[in-house]
């Protein structure tokens, strides 16, 4: 006999379906891309108007997602007159063209171009503020390298960037039209080893094969890299140490294998961060790049699998 389904619980299941779908759908982490932080410990996701009137406004490289949670709260639980704190951490190639430089919309909604900081892996982002009148001032707060992504357990043995030349592997790269990641350092690592044309084909895209079936570069964010690992799409990708150690602290099943200096660029991948002139709330600004200088915040960084700045690094300089 057919069970009789009432109306109000299929429209239930529907929605769950739909949601369900929806969640699954979506890129892991891009959620995390705009957070309001207010003082008590709560997050407000997506709520991007909050860039127009948060006591203080930053965009940040995309890659140090993973230590906002942290940084912030410690940052108001020091300064608890700071009630609202929004940031913005997608790739800094993509907010210099599509929201300092130009007005932006982020899912229909238009985005502040005049955050009180901008941070990015490339200092001449920061250099081309300057050379506007937009920015003055900057420090180097803190450093990282390149790494290999690769899946749990290593099933595919690759030890070590030279085996980017395999044809045996899949490999998911950041894109090297708005990801600093791999158009300052990826690609320059390629091509130190000689393997640029074999792995990319000389292709610059996003969301795209670069070398069919073989190479794919990312849509907007190399944290894309995990989840194609983990859904077999890819064997192996570029990425930052702080990811792989992220990935690792949150238990999913991925592993990495080290880049040897001088290819992981250890020496030259430093985060500028400095004020935009244009910002409402200049003060909180000065006082979160103090901040930033301090023992508890390099630790924080550090945690994460980031290299802390040195104390003459820390200090601000002009541009």
């Amino acid at each position: 006999m057919m069970k009789i389904i009432p109306t109000s619980i299929k429209a239930l299941i529907l929605l769950f379906c739909f949601f369900g779908i929806a969640h699954a759908n979506k890129d892991a982490g891009h959620d995390n891309d705009y957070r309001t932080f207010h003082a008590g410990g709560d997050t407000v996701y997506g709520k991007i108007a909050d860039s127009y009137s948060a006591e203080l406004v930053m965009y940040l490289a995309g890659n140090q997602f993973m230590v906002m949670e942290d940084l912030i709260k410690d940052f108001q639980a020091k300064n608890s007159d700071i009630k609202t704190v929004y940031v913005e951490t997608i790739p800094p190639g993509q907010i210099l063209k599509k929201q300092l430089l130009k007005q932006g919309e982020i899912n229909g909604q238009k985005t502040a171009m005049n955050p009180d900081l901008f941070a990015s892996v490339n200092i001449n982002h920061l250099k081309k503020l300057a050379q506007k009148g937009l920015m003055a001032e900057h420090m180097i707060y803190v450093h990282n390298k390149l790494e290999l992504m690769v899946a749990a357990g290593n099933p595919k043995g690759i030890k070590g960037v030279e085996d980017l030349a395999r044809d045996d592997l899949v490999q998911s790269h950041p894109n090297p039209l708005t990801e600093g990641i791999f158009k300052f350092y990826g690609s320059a690592m390629l091509k130190d080893l000689g393997l640029y044309e074999k792995v990319t084909a000389g292709k610059e895209c996003k969301g795209c094969w670069a070398v069919e079936g073989k190479t794919w570069f990312t849509e907007r964010h190399h944290r894309e890299t995990p989840d194609r690992i983990e859904n077999g799409k890819a064997d192996v990708g570029i990425v930052w140490t702080s990811e792989v150690a992220h990935a690792i602290k949150e238990g999913r099943a991925i592993a990495g294998v080290a880049i040897a200096a001088p290819y992981n660029k250890q020496d030259e991948v430093a985060y500028a961060i400095g004020p935009m002139l244009s910002g409402r709330n200049a003060i909180n600004a000065k006082r979160f790049m103090t901040y930033l200088a301090t023992d508890q915040a390099q630790a924080i960084y550090a945690g994460y699998g980031f290299v802390p700045a040195t104390k003459e690094e820390l200090k601000i300089k002009r541009l």
